[in-house]
């Protein structure tokens, strides 16, 4: 009943139409009966046991929808803490820093404004997805009218100075002094970096902010929030090369992914930040582990062992990169998609660290944004393409067929590994499509070798 909300990392749909007031209580039961029933059966005590969490963004059904689920929550016998308007990583922060059971952010992330759904954490903001509980929430929701014997408190706490002090330990001291400076565009995409970055990053000495979209507070994106789609990094493009910025960057809706173009407005590869910011924490760290997405470029793993790191290649998504990091111990890992996790917040992503990380990163690098990122450019990427193929299973069969010389894997979808060339092609998690991600030696290697693998996978999805 409840399927057209519940996806595999969290809940979303539009509003009012499958999601609305009614199904927001019965996903707050839902939440706070798997929660309080994990934090049991932990055997913990004390207030944070039965404290959960909530917070939501900017979109003008949020307050609406967050009142009913905080009254699901209080009816499966939670007790609430609201933390208000919020970045989804301030959410995962307040878990750890309350000792909470568990907390849900209010928000739809990159989605038109149109969407509204809750991503979930448990203890220690452990997430939760479809295999590692969320199937069980929406079977507790589908149960219930979202009422219950459950008497749960509500309280409010404004944690923002705890949460500016957390990620200030990822700024630069220099800048902190305003020993040096540093002038960066930020496009906010109307969204929630719109309200944490003059609260987090605003009394900061030695950073001038250039602001672009900060408005977040009339229900409209001036662009869709998402930073992944090249056309909605424009803006901030342009911004950096008329402001004569160090850097730009252009955050999600929830603020917890991000993009990066340098001085000269050329956007920056998630993976290629991923390689370049490892090498920063291996620095501090010698010898410790790093996480990437597999569809990084083999520069990645290449420059994390150049570093003395450990590479660990992970499945696509915050579930398994998140686990990953902790099964790893890792000091820092970066997904394609733009999350970027850190051991020191918790093993959680967070775009606000990724941005002081950058910019101290920059900071230490006696050089240029452009100069800093080349070393990482060692290969040519296709980006990723999408294809609508009637059977996703036999389609990459045939892949693997077409190349029975090649390194396989199956981590995720198939990866075949040609030596001077490889591809991954896994199956979409939220749409009907197989992706492709091919990288090559050059151009024409790579134009070349997307035709032939092209040929195997069905109909190419024009952007």
């Amino acid at each position: 009943m409840l399927d057209k909300v519940f996806k595999a990392y969290d809940v979303r749909a539009t509003v009012p139409d499958p999601l609305n007031a009614d199904v927001a209580r019965r996903i707050g039961f839902g939440t706070g009966r798997l929660l309080l029933e994990e934090s049991e059966a932990a055997g913990r005590t004390g207030d944070g046991a039965r404290r959960i969490v909530v917070g939501h963004d900017m979109r003008p059904h949020s307050p609406e929808l967050v009142a009913a689920l905080k009254a699901g929550l209080r009816a499966a016998g939670a007790d609430v803490v609201d933390v208000g308007l919020v970045d989804t990583p301030f959410i995962y922060f307040a878990v750890n820093h309350l000792d909470a059971a568990g907390g849900v952010q209010t928000t739809a992330s990159h989605n038109p404004i149109q969407y509204n759904g809750f991503k979930i954490s448990r203890v220690e903001a452990k997430p939760v997805g479809k295999g590692s509980g969320l199937e069980i929430i929406q079977q507790y929701a589908e149960q219930s009218d979202g009422h219950g014997d459950g008497n749960g408190g509500e309280t409010s706490e404004d944690l923002w100075a705890a949460y500016t002090d957390h990620v200030h330990r990822f700024l630069h001291p220099d800048l902190l002094s305003g020993k040096q400076h540093l002038k960066v565009v930020v496009d906010a995409s109307n969204g929630m970096a719109g309200t944490f970055m003059p609260k987090v990053f605003g009394d900061v000495p030695g950073l001038e902010v250039v602001p672009i979209n900060f408005e977040n507070d009339k229900g409209v994106f001036v662009h869709e929030p998402n930073p992944l789609v090249e056309a909605n990094l424009r803006q901030v493009r342009d911004g950096v090369v008329a402001e004569g910025a160090a850097v730009g960057i252009c955050f999600d809706g929830d603020a917890d992914r991000c993009m990066v173009v340098d001085e000269l407005g050329t956007p920056v590869g998630c993976d290629l930040l991923t390689a370049w910011l490892a090498a920063g924490f291996l620095a501090q760290d010698p010898g410790g582990s790093i996480v990437y997405d597999l569809r990084s470029s083999h520069s990645v793993p290449e420059m994390i062992m150049e570093h003395g790191g450990e590479p660990h290649r992970s499945r696509v998504g915050h579930v398994f990169m998140k686990g990953k990091a902790r099964e790893t111990n890792a000091i820092f890992g970066g997904e394609l998609s733009g999350h970027f996790y850190f051991r020191d917040n918790f093993f959680a992503d967070s775009g606000a660290m990724a941005f002081a990380a950058v910019i101290s990163n920059l900071l230490d690098f006696d050089g240029t944004m452009s100069e800093a990122i080349a070393p990482t450019r060692r290969y040519l990427q296709s980006g990723e393409i999408n294809f609508e193929t009637p059977d996703k299973d036999a389609a990459m069969a045939s892949l693997v067929a077409a190349y029975p010389d090649a390194k396989t894997d199956t981590l995720d979808g198939v990866t075949v590994d040609l030596g001077e060339w490889w591809c991954n092609v896994r199956a979409s998690n939220t749409e009907p499509l197989l992706r492709l991600n091919l990288e090559g030696p050059d151009a024409d290697t790579v134009a070349e070798k997307v035709t032939d693998v092209s040929a195997l996978l069905g109909e190419r999805v024009e952007e």
